[in-house]
């Protein structure tokens, strides 16, 4: 009876609390993939399925691996990235019944076609491909003098410019990374001669840009799908139901048509993913003292949180690394190669552990700060007069408290230092914390750099300049009352 008992409340009862919160749909950093999110977030509130939408994470391998971690439960993607970047040993031309039995045994599955294929493509400016007769990538052989500019992920991709190069036989050596956004600035003012396309995007035709014959057939088709996680089948058969309506209803030039309105119009994309749909937009606070309250309330928690981890453990290594001189240079160090690591990479690494999200964010800015604290702490203490040791020696005052009544005192103006600085350093790395979902000023400075809106860039890059200023100013005013009077006095002379 207890096992049969079991079995109903498994059955009946576990399928209800499976999907805890609404339905996470996640979307890369470019404005087709946040419409095609929103369009998801949309379809879905309109059917009564609460969902939220984790705008611009970051690239493919994000994405991907926030799916299989179950961080979020859905995100558009492509097949040709299917094939080539993300599965093995799949057929470039595999059609989607087969990616779905791949992917089955993942936990993942894939919508039919949304309806349009977003393929890579190699674009140049009208007239100069006029001029130079260049009409199919072949013709490019022609002329090594060409410069390249790509997106960062395509100069990487196993469907990018290694094979691209391989399969053209490519002699061009002048060839730079970009984001997708800044190369159309950057091609269209003459800084480089091409650079890599997605087919449906709007700047095509507003740039006048010619898009290059691929004759020797290198790029896979890339039809829009979404992913999801197949415990969603149990947990929310709704939503599933959601994103196969949305299957072969957006052709390419609907989609062409949206990128436009959001790139070129400034539209908001949930503005657009609503009216494709036919229904009401959902009110979006679009009042700025509103959006800048909440995200300084991101940032200053991903900067206070990290850094008050960072004391706790920094300021004792530092201790550690004044008394025993040999492992204190180990210490330092490792501390060192920590802040060798470029931020991007650093907050990447953190995701396999943590996700996605104000956590993995928090781990990232937590190492950055050790640095400045534990060297600052060691200076700080290393630095005191011997004279001074030896008197507190004298006094017969044991270890511990000759450390906290009178070297950390004295060693109080390095260490307030040290921390001053890794705040300061925190409150700009954090802005690359929105790349992973965390939020705080760089969100808005990742959307304008993508639409090309220097005043959503400077709706981030401003009120993180002023935090910077309020942080250092208010270390300065903590030193100055730590600081004990005399001490002041003598820095005063």
């Amino acid at each position: 009876m207890r096992r049969l008992l079991s079995t109903l409340f498994c059955s009946l009862l576990l399928p209800a609390f499976a999907q805890a919160g609404p339905v996470r749909i996640g979307s890369k950093q470019f404005t087709e993939s946040v419409i095609l999110g929103e369009l998801a977030r949309a379809s879905a509130r309109d059917a009564g399925i609460d969902a939220l939408h984790q705008r611009e994470l970051g690239g493919t391998s994000i994405l991907w691996r926030a799916l299989q971690q179950g961080e979020i439960d859905a995100y558009p993607e492509y097949t040709g990235t299917l094939t080539q970047e993300l599965l093995r040993n799949v057929p470039a031309d595999a059609n989607i019944a087969t990616l779905r039995a791949r992917l089955r045994p993942m936990g993942i599955g894939i919508t039919d076609s949304l309806g349009f294929d977003n393929t890579y493509a190699i674009g140049m400016r009208a007239v100069q491909a006029a001029q130079l007769g260049i009409t199919r990538i072949s013709d490019l052989r022609r002329h090594p003098a060409l410069r390249f500019g790509f997106s960062n992920e395509f100069m990487d991709r196993g469907d990018g410019w290694p094979g691209l190069r391989q399969r053209y036989e490519l002699p061009q050596a002048k060839v730079s990374g970009l984001d997708h956004t800044l190369s159309y600035r950057a091609v269209t003012s003459g800084a480089v001669d091409a650079i890599d396309l997605y087919s449906t995007d709007a700047e095509i035709p507003y740039y006048h840009l010619r898009t290059l014959a691929d004759d020797r057939h290198y790029f896979p088709r890339y039809e829009a799908v979404y992913l999801y996680r197949l415990a969603l089948e149990q947990s929310a058969p709704a939503f599933i139901t959601v994103l196969q309506k949305l299957t072969g209803r957006i052709n390419e030039s609907a989609m062409r048509a949206m990128n436009a309105r959001v790139k070129l119009q400034g539209v908001k994309e949930n503005v657009v993913a609503a009216d494709f749909l036919g229904i009401r937009a959902a009110g979006r606070d679009s009042r700025l003292w509103s959006r800048l309250l909440q995200r300084s309330a991101e940032h200053v928690k991903l900067v206070a949180i990290s850094l008050g981890l960072a004391m706790l453990l920094a300021i004792p290594l530092g201790v550690l690394a004044a008394r025993l001189r040999r492992l204190g240079q180990l210490v330092i160090g490792l501390a060192g190669i920590l802040q060798t690591v470029p931020s991007l990479a650093m907050f990447v690494f953190m995701i396999p552990l943590l996700g996605i999200g104000t956590w993995p964010a928090i781990a990232a800015l937590f190492l950055y700060s050790l640095l400045p604290i534990v060297r600052n702490t060691h200076a700080g203490l290393v630095g005191i007069a011997p004279e001074l040791r030896e008197s507190a020696a004298a006094l017969g005052l044991p270890a511990g408290t000759r450390l906290r009544r009178i070297e950390l005192p004295l060693a109080m103006r390095s260490i307030l230092a040290g921390i001053k600085t890794a705040a300061v350093i925190n409150v700009g790395t954090a802005t690359l914390a929105a790349l992973i979902g965390a939020g705080g000023y760089g969100q808005p400075i990742l959307t304008g750099i993508r639409l090309d809106d220097v005043g959503l860039i400077l709706e981030g890059a401003v009120p993180a300049a002023v935090l910077a200023l309020l942080v250092q100013g208010m270390f300065e005013g903590i030193e100055r009352w730590l600081t004990p009077r005399g001490l002041r006095l003598e820095a005063r002379q």
